[in-house]
Protein backbone atom coordinates (compact mmCIF):
# COMPACT_ATOMS: atom_id res chain seq x y z
CA UNK A 1 0.00 0.00 0.00
CA UNK A 2 2.69 2.41 0.58
CA UNK A 3 4.19 2.10 -2.46
CA UNK A 4 0.98 2.41 -4.23
CA UNK A 5 0.52 5.72 -2.36
CA UNK A 6 4.49 6.87 -3.18
CA UNK A 7 3.64 6.25 -7.03
CA UNK A 8 0.32 7.99 -6.87
CA UNK A 9 2.10 11.39 -5.72
CA UNK A 10 4.95 11.07 -8.23
CA UNK A 11 2.35 10.44 -10.64
CA UNK A 12 0.97 14.22 -9.74
CA UNK A 13 4.41 15.59 -9.77
CA UNK A 14 5.37 14.89 -12.86
CA UNK A 15 1.75 16.12 -14.70
CA UNK A 16 2.52 19.45 -12.60
CA UNK A 17 0.74 22.22 -10.76
CA UNK A 18 -3.07 21.57 -10.21
CA UNK A 19 -5.35 24.06 -12.76
CA UNK A 20 -6.55 25.81 -9.48
CA UNK A 21 -3.87 28.37 -7.62
CA UNK A 22 -3.25 27.98 -4.29
CA UNK A 23 -6.43 28.97 -1.90
CA UNK A 24 -8.85 29.20 -5.51
CA UNK A 25 -12.01 27.41 -5.94
CA UNK A 26 -11.09 26.75 -9.87
CA UNK A 27 -11.81 28.69 -12.55
CA UNK A 28 -15.08 28.40 -14.78
CA UNK A 29 -16.20 26.06 -16.55
CA UNK A 30 -15.17 27.61 -19.69
CA UNK A 31 -17.41 28.41 -22.25
CA UNK A 32 -16.68 29.11 -26.62
CA UNK A 33 -18.04 32.97 -27.13
CA UNK A 34 -16.55 36.04 -28.44
CA UNK A 35 -16.17 37.65 -25.01
CA UNK A 36 -13.05 39.74 -23.73
CA UNK A 37 -12.00 37.93 -20.51
CA UNK A 38 -10.74 39.46 -17.67
CA UNK A 39 -12.31 38.35 -14.45
CA UNK A 40 -12.75 41.52 -12.63
CA UNK A 41 -8.48 41.60 -12.55
CA UNK A 42 -7.57 44.69 -14.20
CA UNK A 43 -4.39 43.53 -16.05
CA UNK A 44 -3.81 47.09 -17.78
CA UNK A 45 -3.04 49.59 -16.00
CA UNK A 46 -0.11 52.09 -15.80
CA UNK A 47 1.91 50.26 -13.63
CA UNK A 48 1.47 47.05 -15.33
CA UNK A 49 2.53 49.18 -18.64
CA UNK A 50 5.52 50.25 -17.38
CA UNK A 51 6.45 46.62 -16.07
CA UNK A 52 6.10 45.35 -19.46
CA UNK A 53 7.83 47.92 -21.23
CA UNK A 54 10.83 46.78 -18.86
CA UNK A 55 10.89 43.29 -19.36
CA UNK A 56 10.75 44.09 -23.39
CA UNK A 57 7.79 42.04 -24.04
CA UNK A 58 6.49 42.01 -27.36
CA UNK A 59 3.36 43.38 -28.26
CA UNK A 60 -0.01 41.15 -28.78
CA UNK A 61 -0.98 41.03 -32.45
CA UNK A 62 -4.85 39.67 -32.92
CA UNK A 63 -4.70 37.13 -35.28
CA UNK A 64 -6.78 37.13 -39.30
CA UNK A 65 -7.19 33.32 -39.59
CA UNK A 66 -9.48 30.56 -38.81
CA UNK A 67 -8.42 27.56 -36.38
CA UNK A 68 -9.84 25.09 -33.91
CA UNK A 69 -9.43 27.33 -30.59
CA UNK A 70 -12.76 28.67 -28.93
CA UNK A 71 -13.96 32.02 -29.98
CA UNK A 72 -12.96 33.93 -26.74
CA UNK A 73 -10.87 36.84 -26.62
CA UNK A 74 -8.50 37.78 -24.01
CA UNK A 75 -6.86 40.98 -23.35
CA UNK A 76 -2.78 41.35 -23.36
CA UNK A 77 -1.31 40.90 -20.41
CA UNK A 78 0.25 44.74 -19.84
CA UNK A 79 -1.93 46.78 -22.39
CA UNK A 80 -2.37 46.64 -25.48
CA UNK A 81 -4.66 44.78 -27.81
CA UNK A 82 -6.89 42.03 -27.64
CA UNK A 83 -6.51 38.53 -28.83
CA UNK A 84 -9.48 36.51 -30.60
CA UNK A 85 -8.00 32.84 -30.29
CA UNK A 86 -9.93 31.68 -32.79
CA UNK A 87 -8.20 34.30 -35.29
CA UNK A 88 -4.55 33.34 -35.18
CA UNK A 89 -2.62 31.36 -37.36
CA UNK A 90 -0.38 28.09 -36.86
CA UNK A 91 2.12 26.90 -36.42
CA UNK A 92 2.23 28.53 -33.24
CA UNK A 93 3.13 27.26 -29.52
CA UNK A 94 0.62 28.52 -26.82
CA UNK A 95 2.28 28.21 -23.20
CA UNK A 96 -0.24 28.34 -20.45
CA UNK A 97 1.64 29.77 -17.38
CA UNK A 98 0.82 31.00 -13.92
CA UNK A 99 3.53 32.56 -11.56
CA UNK A 100 2.57 30.38 -8.53
CA UNK A 101 3.13 27.46 -10.26
CA UNK A 102 6.69 26.46 -9.62
CA UNK A 103 7.34 23.90 -12.78
CA UNK A 104 5.81 27.05 -14.88
CA UNK A 105 8.50 29.45 -13.83
CA UNK A 106 11.01 26.92 -14.61
CA UNK A 107 10.04 26.17 -17.85
CA UNK A 108 10.12 29.69 -19.61
CA UNK A 109 13.40 30.24 -20.37
CA UNK A 110 12.88 27.11 -22.60
CA UNK A 111 9.87 29.20 -24.35
CA UNK A 112 12.06 32.26 -24.96
CA UNK A 113 14.98 30.31 -26.77
CA UNK A 114 11.83 28.89 -28.60
CA UNK A 115 10.74 31.93 -29.30
CA UNK A 116 14.65 33.53 -30.59
CA UNK A 117 15.19 30.50 -32.54
CA UNK A 118 11.74 29.28 -34.32
CA UNK A 119 11.07 33.15 -35.37
CA UNK A 120 9.49 33.57 -38.40
CA UNK A 121 8.62 29.61 -38.63
CA UNK A 122 6.59 29.10 -35.14
CA UNK A 123 5.00 31.85 -33.51
CA UNK A 124 4.94 31.57 -29.53
CA UNK A 125 1.89 32.83 -27.16
CA UNK A 126 2.16 32.74 -23.50
CA UNK A 127 -1.15 32.64 -21.69
CA UNK A 128 -1.17 33.88 -17.68
CA UNK A 129 -3.65 31.02 -16.76
CA UNK A 130 -5.63 31.35 -13.64
CA UNK A 131 -3.76 33.94 -12.08
CA UNK A 132 -4.94 37.18 -10.54
CA UNK A 133 -2.28 38.76 -10.01
CA UNK A 134 -0.37 40.39 -12.70
CA UNK A 135 2.05 42.24 -11.59
CA UNK A 136 3.87 39.24 -9.97
CA UNK A 137 3.60 37.29 -13.29
CA UNK A 138 4.69 40.36 -15.27
CA UNK A 139 7.72 40.25 -12.61
CA UNK A 140 8.68 36.63 -13.09
CA UNK A 141 8.38 37.16 -16.98
CA UNK A 142 11.06 40.06 -16.30
CA UNK A 143 13.32 37.12 -14.37
CA UNK A 144 12.95 34.56 -17.08
CA UNK A 145 13.92 36.85 -20.04
CA UNK A 146 10.30 36.00 -21.70
CA UNK A 147 9.80 38.44 -24.43
CA UNK A 148 7.22 36.93 -26.38
CA UNK A 149 3.46 38.15 -26.76
CA UNK A 150 1.41 37.51 -23.57
CA UNK A 151 -2.43 37.34 -22.94
CA UNK A 152 -4.42 36.77 -19.62
CA UNK A 153 -7.01 34.84 -18.51
CA UNK A 154 -7.56 34.61 -14.47
CA UNK A 155 -10.97 33.15 -14.66
CA UNK A 156 -9.50 30.13 -16.30
CA UNK A 157 -11.99 30.65 -19.19
CA UNK A 158 -9.75 28.25 -21.43
CA UNK A 159 -10.32 25.15 -19.29
CA UNK A 160 -13.90 24.05 -20.08
CA UNK A 161 -13.09 23.99 -24.17
CA UNK A 162 -9.68 22.98 -23.90
CA UNK A 163 -9.96 20.29 -21.17
CA UNK A 164 -7.22 22.39 -19.22
CA UNK A 165 -6.55 20.35 -15.98
CA UNK A 166 -3.02 21.21 -15.24
CA UNK A 167 -0.27 24.13 -15.55
CA UNK A 168 2.11 23.87 -17.02
CA UNK A 169 0.33 23.33 -20.16
CA UNK A 170 0.97 23.03 -23.98
CA UNK A 171 -1.31 24.21 -26.91
CA UNK A 172 -0.04 23.45 -30.18
CA UNK A 173 -2.06 25.32 -33.45
CA UNK A 174 -0.80 23.40 -36.56
CA UNK A 175 -0.90 25.12 -39.84
CA UNK A 176 -4.24 23.90 -40.72
CA UNK A 177 -6.08 25.09 -37.84
CA UNK A 178 -5.79 22.19 -35.86
CA UNK A 179 -4.96 21.38 -32.16
CA UNK A 180 -3.31 19.59 -29.71
CA UNK A 181 -3.20 20.49 -25.54
CA UNK A 182 -0.70 18.67 -23.76
CA UNK A 183 -0.14 18.91 -20.45
CA UNK A 184 3.21 18.55 -19.24
CA UNK A 185 6.00 20.46 -18.06
CA UNK A 186 9.56 20.42 -20.23
CA UNK A 187 12.90 20.09 -18.58
CA UNK A 188 14.94 21.61 -21.35
CA UNK A 189 14.83 23.32 -24.82
CA UNK A 190 16.04 20.40 -26.66
CA UNK A 191 12.91 18.22 -25.16
CA UNK A 192 10.51 21.20 -26.55
CA UNK A 193 12.09 21.20 -29.80
CA UNK A 194 11.40 17.52 -30.30
CA UNK A 195 7.89 18.26 -28.98
CA UNK A 196 7.26 21.20 -31.16
CA UNK A 197 9.03 19.67 -34.19
CA UNK A 198 6.63 16.24 -33.50
CA UNK A 199 3.17 18.12 -33.34
CA UNK A 200 3.55 21.06 -35.89
CA UNK A 201 5.50 18.94 -38.30
CA UNK A 202 8.84 21.63 -38.77
CA UNK A 203 12.24 21.75 -38.82
CA UNK A 204 14.11 23.77 -36.36
CA UNK A 205 18.04 24.94 -35.53
CA UNK A 206 19.09 22.86 -32.40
Amino acid sequence: MRRLVLALLVAVLLAGCSASPPGSSGGSGGSDRAATSSGGVDVDTAALRAQKRDAGVAACRPGSGTNQLPHLTLRCLGGGRSVDLATLRGPMVINLFAQWCGPCRAEMPYYQRLHRKAAGTVGVLGVDYLDTQPSRALALVKQTGVTYPLVADPLGELRGPLRIRYTPSIVFLRRDGSVEVVARSVRSYSELRRLVQQELDVRLPG
